[in-house]
Order: C-alpha cells, then sequence, then structure tokens
C-alpha cells in the first residue's frame, strides 16, 4: 500500500510569531519525518488551492470573502485568538485543497492512505466563522468533495483532537452520510460536544460525542475505541475515513489537560487504520489539527505516519508515560454506548 503526504511551502506563510498555532508547528513536523526517513518512504501529493465552490459546499460566500478582503488588507483577526495574514487566504485555500487532493489521491488508487501536512487547522471553523485557530474547515471540505464529486455515500470522521471539533459537526449535523466521531476535553474550549448531541433530522445517530474530564489518558482512551469507535464505525460500514489529528491531548501539552501518551496515541492511530484496512480497503487520510508541545507533535505525526506505512512500532518516546494517575472514563462511555444502543 502507497502512503501518500500532502505539503506546500506556502502553508509556512501563514504565520505569527508568539502565537501557538506558527509555523514552527508544521516546520518541527517536517524535521522529524525527513530526520526519521519517513518521507523517503512516502509519496508527494501537490496541493490545488480548493475551488471556491467546493468552499461554498461548506462556508457561506460572505465568510469566504471576508477571510479574504482581511488578507488582502494585509491581515487581522476574526476574533481574539484567530489571525489572519497578507497570504493566509490563500494558504487556507491551499490547505483545504491540500486534503481534497490527497483525498482524491486515495479513491483514485493512486495511493491507499495519506496524511495532509497542512494548515491552518479547520475543524473549528463553522460555516459563517473561523475560529479557535480555524479558517477554512479542510477536513469538512475534503468530505464534501468525497460525496458531491466521487460519488461516496458514507464517510467517517474521526476527530481525536482535544478540543471538540465544532465546525466539523455543525457542516454535517443533519446528514446521514456523514458520522462524525468526537474525544474532546469537556468542559472546555470551544464548549461544544456533549454526548447528548448525536445529530438532527436525518442525521440524528449519525454523530457521536465523548466529552472527557481533564485527567483521561491512555486507559481511558482505549476503552473508547475499542468499545465505542469500533463499533460504530463496524456498523456504519464507510466508504473512507478521515482523522483530524491533533496531538493536543498528550499529558504536556500546554493548552489542555488529557493525559494521552504518544504510546497511546500510536494505539489510537493503528486502531484507526486497522479500522480502514478492514472496513474501505485501507482508504484513510488523516490531517493535521491542533497540538502545541512541538516535540510531541513532532513525534505524535511520524508515528501516526509509521502506522499509515503499517510498520510494526512506532518511533522514539522523549517524554514517555504520564507522571500523574490518570482518570477513569467509565461514566461517559456507559452513557456513550447506552445513547447510541451499543
Amino acid at each position: 500500500m502507497i502512503t501518500a503526504y500532502a505539503y506546500d511551502p506556502l502553508y509556512l506563510e501563514h504565520d505569527l510569531p508568539g502565537h501557538p498555532e506558527s509555523r514552527a508547528r508544521l516546520e518541527r513536523v517536517l524535521v522529524e519525518l525527513t530526520r526519521a526517513g519517513l518521507l523517503a518512504r512516502m509519496v508527494a501529493i501537490s496541493p490545488r488551492p480548493a475551488e471556491e465552490a467546493l468552499l461554498e459546499a461548506v462556508h457561506r460566500p460572505s465568510y469566504i470573502a471576508t477571510v479574504r478582503r482581511i488578507a488582502e488588507g494585509g491581515g487581522g483577526y476574526l476574533d481574539a485568538d484567530t489571525y489572519l495574514g497578507p497570504r493566509s487566504y490563500d494558504a487556507a485555500r491551499l490547505a483545504a485543497g491540500g486534503v481534497v487532493e490527497l483525498v482524491g489521491a486515495v479513491l483514485e488508487g493512486h495511493a491507499g492512505n495519506g496524511f495532509a501536512l497542512v494548515r491552518p487547522p479547520g475543524h473549528h471553523a463553522t460555516p459563517d466563522h473561523g475560529m479557535g485557530f480555524c479558517l477554512f474547515n479542510n477536513i469538512a471540505v475534503a468530505a464534501r468533495a468525497a460525496l458531491d464529486e466521487y460519488g461516496l455515500a458514507r464517510v467517517l470522521i474521526v476527530d481525536w483532537d482535544v478540543h471538540h471539533g465544532n465546525g466539523t459537526q455543525d457542516a454535517f449535523y443533519a446528514s446521514p452520510q456523514v458520522f462524525f466521531f468526537s474525544t474532546h476535553q469537556y468542559p472546555f474550549y470551544p464548549g461544544t460536544g456533549h454526548w447528548r448531541e448525536v445529530g438532527t433530522g436525518k442525521g440524528r445517530g449519525y454523530t457521536a460525542n465523548v466529552p472527557l474530564p481533564a485527567g483521561v489518558g491512555d486507559v481511558g482512551f482505549r476503552r473508547i475505541f475499542a468499545e465505542l469507535l469500533t463499533p460504530l464505525a463496524e456498523r456504519f460500514r464507510p466508504e473512507l475515513i478521515l482523522l483530524s489529528a491533533g496531538y493536543d491531548a498528550h499529558w504536556s501539552d500546554p493548552l489542555a489537560g488529557l493525559r494521552l501518551s504518544l504510546a497511546g496515541y500510536w494505539e489510537m492511530a493503528r486502531s484507526v487504520v486497522s479500522l480502514a484496512d478492514a472496513l474501505c480497503e485501507g482508504r484513510l487520510v488523516a490531517t493535521l489539527e491542533g497540538g502545541y508541545n512541538l516535540d510531541v507533535l513532532a513525534h505524535g505525526v511520524a508515528d501516526t505516519c509509521r502506522a499509515l506505512l503499517h510498520d510494526p512500532a512506532p518511533g522514539p518516546d522523549p517524554l514517555g508515560p504520564c507522571p500523574r494517575d490518570e482518570r477513569p472514563a467509565d461514566e461517559v462511555v456507559g452513557a456513550v454506548s447506552a445513547l447510541h444502543g451499543l
């Protein structure tokens, strides 16, 4: 199986020195992937900017125009956390397009799976505004392309970022074609993602939120992926799996309070790869979301690439296991399981 990646230097030109979501994140990832010899084992896919018609399938034209106007004016802010520079509109279009091109390569058989090394991230971007460092919702745009341009009927989106992917949920909350599964710290930014949020109308039952209290770590996530994600995915039978890969649920991340280790991330990546192999001929595309300890981010992405390459073991872990006790996830696992009839 060929594993591909999407990257373009333009992603580094969306930048604000001193901001947590800076070009240094992706630069550090690229250094580690090169050092470990992983990029040399993967096939490069050249991103193209997402067509405006495809962006408009997820975002309102007025919002897209606002992002473009602010960038062309030299930059500014969408909110207190979410900045734009002069090249941010172009970078954001290319980020969404990078995930779309990678999905196309997988669905057309040029690659078996892949990782979109893109930024700015996307999963907080809603139809009418950007927030949480996100401009356009990269993974939602790619899912829309898979449905509308490639004719798929069922796409599973797994989001393991520590923050709830509210924008992705909003994009497909009424759709039975996309199953959205999210693990996230709760209550926490952006304040959405309670387990009672399960979709609406024809989409009811196609959203599964697993809101976790601070302190849940490897043991809790192992249960979640085995007892919730796996049976839900098997019931849904996706034709493609998309992964919003954030690495800020690690115990050392400065912006959150979950207690995953890199070993836990490796287990999660292997689990999602195994689901793709079993359910949809391996078709899996991961895209970069959050993660603000740069060592964790780089090694976490590297291990996810190793999982995509079907390597038998992860790489080095410079931080090791969480030094604090983990909090159990029993209550939320039981609630979600009962609500979704597992």
